[in-house]
């Protein structure tokens, strides 16, 4: 399933709507506006929590924690390179290939595809296409690319 999140650019917490392919809000995702390290909410449509990813501050690159049902079922870390990004998913046994700089990357289990990132440049705020395959995995999968996502924007290349 193709899902599309479209941050707003001007917001002083992160409020908004991933849409599904016909343009309905399928998930909502809000910040916390004071909080030490980042952390975001993941609603359902009932405006049902039903996930939390949270940075982990105490850490010397980028790691976020993803929670489904109050237990955590993923850490998500930024590996020390030199001139490209690395991330490494603990959890699932997910990795991250493809150009992490350009937006354009999968998250794989065994050589599948779990979710294929597109970022689509020229728009107004950050819009990504995500499509998903498993919707069973949908909710871990957008959690991640939202923690990918913040990390990027620190705009770290380490």
């Amino acid at each position: 399933m193709k899902l599309y999140m479209r941050q707003k650019i001007f917001s002083i917490k992160d409020k908004f709507s991933i849409k599904d392919a016909d343009g309905a809000d399928k998930y909502f995702v809000e910040g916390k506006l004071i909080s030490v390290g980042k952390k975001l909410t993941v609603f359902d449509k009932e405006q049902n929590e039903i996930a939390l990813v949270k940075q982990k501050v105490v850490s010397l690159l980028p790691k976020f924690i993803v929670e489904i049902g109050g237990e955590e079922v993923a850490t998500i870390s930024k590996k020390f390179t030199i001139l490209k990004h690395k991330y490494i998913i603990d959890g699932p046994n997910w990795e991250v290939q493809g150009d992490m700089l350009g937006h354009d990357y999968s998250i794989i289990e065994n050589g599948v595809p779990v979710a294929i990132i597109h970022k689509k440049w020229m728009s107004f705020g950050d819009s990504f296409e995500v499509d998903i395959p498993d919707e069973t995995k949908e909710v871990l999968a957008i959690s991640v690319v939202l923690a990918i996502d913040f990390a990027l924007d620190r705009g770290d290349n380490t």
